[in-house]
């Protein structure tokens, strides 16, 4: 707990990454999953995942004292060697077949994108991502040419879409018949919005080799004739004619003449009563711990919206922007912002529509 010194708060920040990487550790070494299957003791976890004894135990006391375990043998955050652990709600989304898995996401942050931090200080100087300083090329060319990267990756995006029953919600969706996922990824966007609105039809719209996970996953989760599955690239052009546009999570992995480029591929393809719904964080106008919008030093409103930014100069190159940014990116596309309206996980809803009616 922060006990109110300057020491103490420079201290927890430098170790915030040693806990990233404990739930990391946990995860790839399938701590949870073991768990889950009765193996509640370290020696018993060691036997299960072929690790050391004592190295399981000092892991597993930290992961106690993080909340992702408790020790129903002994006192809260101490171990000993009678020590039999139980997941919490927080492990429990580690687990390979929960539901809301979040075990893919901790691989992936724990591996290519630990990495990728490392390489902070060069891509800050340079404006070059981390992961190009790291790998040697893109991390959308390494998704593209590493096998099982882009599988996991997907995976990985997929555990923190938390906001997504969010975007069914909150649009109202009751006058339109199609929607067309652009980018679209799994189609898990997609599936939530088809089927929390039974009379709508939807495509999802991404490259060739995302369309195939799209068509597994659409079809476990949404009935025949309800969805199809379009292949092509975004920056070309985007199927026209429908009703709404769900764009998640894509411009902030460009900059801004590639989101440009691909805004005014979208409102080409609007018809004048269309709506793009955008889900971002947006970065709050004013940061600092005085400011009433923007993040406190640890953990209030906005925090995660300038984490985010700096994590995709890392990643990707890309950047997260303020809701100016956006508006400037869509007047220029020929859109105008009409709502926004917040989600789960510091993300917002911003919906945009044509700025004025196309010539006939």
């Amino acid at each position: 707990m922060d006990d109110g010194h300057p020491a103490r708060r420079v201290v927890d920040i430098l170790t915030g990454a040693w806990q990233a990487q404990a739930l990391y550790a946990a995860a790839a070494l399938d701590l949870p999953d073991h768990v889950a299957a009765g193996h509640t003791t370290a020696a018993q976890l060691a036997g299960a995942t072929g690790a050391d004894q004592d190295s399981i135990e000092r892991l597993m006391r930290l992961l106690t004292a993080m909340g992702v375990c408790t020790d129903a043998g002994t006192d809260p955050g101490a171990v000993a060697p009678d020590a039999d652990y139980r997941l919490t709600e927080v492990g429990d989304l580690l687990r390979t077949g929960h539901e809301r898995s979040m075990r893919d996401m901790a691989v992936f942050y724990g591996e290519e994108f630990h990495r990728a931090w490392g390489a902070v200080v060069p891509a800050v100087r340079t404006g070059t991502s981390g992961f190009e300083h790291v790998f040697g090329t893109s991390l959308h060319a390494y998704l593209e040419t590493q096998p099982g990267a882009g599988a996991r990756f997907q995976r990985a995006m997929n555990a923190g879409n938390a906001f997504f029953p969010d975007v069914a919600e909150r649009y109202d969706f009751a006058a339109c018949r199609t929607v067309v996922d652009v980018a679209g990824g799994s189609g898990q966007l997609l599936s939530t919005v088809l089927r929390a609105h039974p009379h709508l039809h939807g495509a999802l719209f991404d490259l060739p080799r995302v369309t195939p996970v799209a068509e597994e996953h659409l079809g476990r989760a949404v009935r025949p004739g309800r969805w199809e599955t379009l292949a092509g690239d975004v920056f070309d052009a985007v199927p026209s004619g429908a009703d709404v546009y769900l764009l998640s999570r894509v411009l902030q992995d460009w900059d801004d003449a590639r989101c440009a480029r691909l805004l005014a591929n979208l409102h080409t393809a609007m018809p004048d009563s269309g709506r793009l719904l955008i889900v971002e964080r947006v970065i709050p106008a004013t940061a600092g711990p005085g400011s009433s919008d923007g993040p406190s030093p640890s953990d209030g409103p906005g925090l995660l919206a300038v984490l985010w930014d700096l994590h995709l100069l890392m990643a990707a190159g890309g950047r997260e922007r303020t809701l100016d940014g956006y508006r400037t990116l869509l007047g220029g596309a020929g859109l105008r912002l009409e709502t926004v309206t917040p989600l789960a996980l510091e993300t917002s809803l911003l919906v945009a529509a044509p700025a004025e009616p196309k010539e006939a």
